[in-house]
């Protein structure tokens, strides 16, 4: 919520005065028994929501920090799994949580459903062993306000692929495009020497043996001859979704 949304909620009666004065403190975080501090005044100073990395996690973990998610905030849980989707089932009553399974991630209560979208971002995977970080990117990108436009498995095996997709996109006036590749992630280089807009790539663990892990491809991207790449680290689909968000609400401003 944005200082005017809490405003609109306290002048509805749909918050107490103690709550939104809690929303409007700009250093307010919450310490989740002794294990996580959540910031809840994050999506307040920078407009992302706050975003809660799961995998190292227990499902009770993440349903103690779901639980403090106040009625009308917001959280994102990435890499998450479906045993920690049931534990916050069972500890949230009062808000709504939604299982984004093609992104392995949660999210507990709504952000911007009821605006209306502002700036509009690309999405594009090598390979459809890249969809999971795409929806990611995807579902960080709309918590911010952004329209997405996707299109998967358009890679350099098969250049021709990428054309139609980027012609449709540029035709859309998209703000930002994302690329996401494993393997040697040779294709955002190849999207940035043809798209006017700035490209993001995401290298994936996706590959085989040596460089496999995501190595090969970030390598390759970090070593571009493309200008207009920007890189993020393997698998980072939360840090392309925001930073591509981020671009294109300022160029929409």
């Amino acid at each position: 919520m944005n200082i005017r949304d809490i405003l609109a909620a306290l002048e509805k009666g749909e918050m107490s005065a103690e709550d939104a004065e809690k929303a409007l403190r700009l250093d307010y975080i919450e310490k989740v028994n002794g294990h996580t501090v959540l910031d809840h005044g994050r999506k307040m100073r920078k407009d992302i929501p706050e975003v809660v990395y799961a995998l190292a996690k227990t499902p009770k973990m993440t349903a103690d920090i779901a639980s403090k998610v106040p009625k009308g905030g917001y959280l994102l849980i990435s890499r998450a799994s479906k045993e920690h989707y049931d534990a916050i089932l069972g500890a949230v009553k009062d808000n709504d949580v939604t299982y984004h399974e093609n992104a392995s991630a949660i999210s507990v209560g709504r952000y911007r459903e009821t605006r209306e979208r502002k700036g509009t971002i690309g999405i594009l995977t090598a390979g459809s062993s890249d969809i999971r970080v795409a929806e990611e990117a995807k579902l960080m990108a709309e918590a911010m306000g952004c329209r997405c436009i996707t299109s998967y498995d358009v890679g350099v095996a098969g250049m021709h692929r990428v054309l139609e997709p980027m012609k449709m996109m540029l035709d859309e006036d998209v703000d930002a495009i994302i690329v996401i590749a494993g393997m040697e992630g040779a294709l955002p280089s190849l999207v940035a020497s043809l798209a006017s807009v700035s490209v993001i790539g995401v290298p994936t663990s996706t590959g085989y043996g040596y460089g496999g892990n995501g190595e090969a491809a970030l390598m390759c991207m970090l070593q571009t001859c493309s200008p207009g790449l920007a890189v993020v680290n393997i698998d980072n689909g939360i840090g392309a979704g925001s930073m591509a968000a981020i671009i294109s609400r300022r160029r929409r401003k």
